[in-house]
């Protein structure tokens, strides 16, 4: 589940939950957004969440459009945006972890704002390939790995760890948001301006990211140098401090699996609606738009949702939602029209994923500690991530061989599976998740007691 990426879409364990429970949040007047670090790192990361949802949509129509890219092209360009994940996601946390943060994000925005930048230079020259398309989409996803782990890893040295959630909830809430209006600019911008032009906008829009996350005041400090350990050794440490954990390994395999299966079909998402719906920009932005709407929903009711179910049940119920999202896509244009299968299958994922993102990433930030975020966040996202390329690949080889809308009824199917690993798990009997690493980090393999 990413995710943003998805979605979508990490720490050993022992035998009890911390004696003395989950410790209720102190409750800071009023909210984060009083506190400037945190204002900074969100104004930042919704500007550019914006600018990013206006590339989201005309990226593809760019290469639909203008350079005509068939099913395999699009698989293609979808699995050169998440295939720095795969290749360079573990050895990425532990640089970070050995980096400033900070630097790291300001970087990284202002690369990808560069690398942005070119598609429309190309096009105005009239030199615009789907090769340098691919060459772009990888360089945007190696700086959105480094981004995605420093920022992960940079807020819980920010804000304190009773309010994780809180900034957790906010900063889903500004993607919602984001993703809500974001595809309905971006339908009538390119319909105004054009595809090119568009993607502009959004090399500005990371620019403006930098610009706010440079005026954080926090001075986060990289480790000395004697103190760190072979560069192997510290990625096999994150890698084992997600694997050997009773929960955060189901955790990860249930988002993996989701992952890998929706991307098989969003990499054709833009075909199939544009080609074979009968679509065009404008009315599929305005779809995806609508559909967003329930993450934004899933955003606000959060934190009630989790206190009245509980922080364990959330999380696997908030999977079993997926699977009915999935089901709709299929059986647009047939059973269900086009407009309401799109917006209404946006609706249940992004619902659904934003009620499971917000649990289990605040679990994990806490749970970790500082020294080995950047390495858990790496590892988790090696492997939720990872799948992804390969998820695209086969999607866009599928639809070729076998049609597009195969490829949505296998994915369907893949969202029901994605679920069993945390279904069948203590988390559906557990209502309170750990606060810190106590016997459940033990190595001897003990679970869990389910409250």
């Amino acid at each position: 589940m990413s995710s943003q990426p998805p979605v979508p879409p990490s720490a050993p364990a022992g035998d009890s939950v911390a004696a003395s429970g989950p410790q209720p949040p102190k409750r800071l007047r009023g909210g984060l957004f009083r506190h400037h670090d945190f204002r900074q790192l969100f104004f930042g990361d919704t500007i550019s969440q914006v600018g990013t949802q206006l590339t989201l949509l005309a990226v593809p129509v760019l290469a639909v459009r203008v350079l005509h890219a068939d099913a395999f092209q699009m698989g293609l360009l979808a699995t050169f945006e998440v295939l720095a994940f795969l290749v360079i996601g573990l050895p990425a946390g532990a640089w970070v972890d050995r980096w400033h943060k900070k630097r790291v994000l300001v970087v990284n925005d202002v690369a990808r704002a560069l690398a942005l930048a070119s598609l429309p230079v190309a096009w105005a020259l009239d030199a615009l390939t789907l090769a340098q398309m691919f060459v772009v989409a990888l360089v945007i996803g190696v700086c959105t790995v480094f981004f995605d782990v420093a920022y992960q890893s940079y807020l819980p040295s920010i804000v304190e760890p009773q309010h994780l959630g809180e900034g957790n909830a906010k900063l889903q809430a500004s993607q919602s948001v984001a993703m809500i209006g974001g595809p309905a600019i971006a339908g009538v911008a390119i319909k105004l301006l054009g595809a090119p032009l568009t993607i502009a906008l959004d090399s500005l829009s990371f620019l403006w990211s930098a610009y706010f996350i440079r005026r954080i005041r926090h001075v986060d400090s990289a480790p000395p140098v004697a103190d760190r350990l072979p560069l192997l050794a510290e990625i096999r440490e994150g890698l084992w401090f997600v694997l050997r954990h009773p929960l955060l390994w189901r955790i990860t395999a249930c988002t993996s699996i989701s992952n890998f299966f929706n991307s098989m079909s969003n990499a054709l998402l833009v075909l199939f609606a544009l080609r074979q719906l009968g679509l065009d920009e404008g009315h599929l932005g305005l779809a995806l738009g609508v559909g967003s709407v329930g993450g934004l929903l899933g955003a606000v009711v959060a934190t009630r949702v989790t206190a009245w179910v509980g922080e364990g049940r959330v999380i696997p119920l908030s999977s079993l939602l997926i699977a009915p999202a999935g089901l709709l896509m299929p059986l647009a244009g047939t059973v269900i029209p086009p407009m309401v299968a799109v917006s209404g299958s946006m609706f249940l994922l992004s619902f659904a994923v934003l009620l499971y993102n917000v649990t289990q990433v605040s679990f994990r930030q806490r749970l970790c500690p500082p020294a080995l975020l950047g390495r858990m966040n790496a590892s988790i996202r090696f492997i939720v991530y990872g799948c992804m390329p390969i998820g695209s690949f086969i999607g866009g080889v599928l639809g070729t061989v076998y049609g597009i809308r195969t490829v949505y009824w296998i994915s369907a199917a893949g969202f029901a599976l994605a679920s069993l690993p945390v279904v069948l798990s203590p988390l559906i009997r557990m209502r309170d998740l750990p606060y810190e690493l106590d016997r459940l980090s033990a190595p001897d393999g003990s679970r869990p007691t389910p409250s």
